[in-house]
């Protein structure tokens, strides 16, 4: 099985996650510094070479009420930029609340308010990727 990536797109950086071989945990990988969109599609490129990565978990920012925002649209809009560059199955999963959870933890964990800020996107991409990993049945 090949691995499965997971994105968490936000305006300033990209929180990335990665599978393990067998596609059962995640483990976060990465903070990507959001700069020029070129430069951060082939910083994923790169990933996706480096790791050979089968599938990608994206998470959608949903409204709460279920519909599509602007930021949703902003995460399109770059994935269809990114799959320009590589051919590679897209799923979208919807990520409300994901962030207020990553939040959640680091401060359960006593992560200093500095350090969150640079976590935080990594990870609410492994809790996207390991609940898109949960749903195709795999246990822990």
């Amino acid at each position: 099985m090949q691995r499965v990536l997971g994105l968490d797109i936000g305006d300033r950086r990209i929180g990335v996650s990665i599978s393990d071989a067998l596609g059962i945990t995640a483990q976060g990988l990465d903070t990507i510094e959001r700069s020029e969109p070129e430069k951060d599609i082939q910083s994923i490129v790169d990933i996706i070479k480096k790791w050979e990565i089968g599938k990608i978990v994206v998470g959608l920012p949903k409204n709460m009420n279920g519909t599509l925002g602007p930021q949703a649209e902003k995460v399109k809009e770059f994935i269809e930029r990114l799959q320009q560059k590589v051919a590679i199955e897209v799923v979208f999963w919807d990520e409300r609340l994901t962030t207020v959870a990553a939040e959640r933890t680091l401060l359960e964990g006593n992560v200093s308010r500095k350090k969150r800020k640079g976590v935080i996107d990594k990870v609410a991409a492994n809790m996207i990727l390991q609940s898109y990993l949960d749903s195709c049945g795999h246990v822990k």
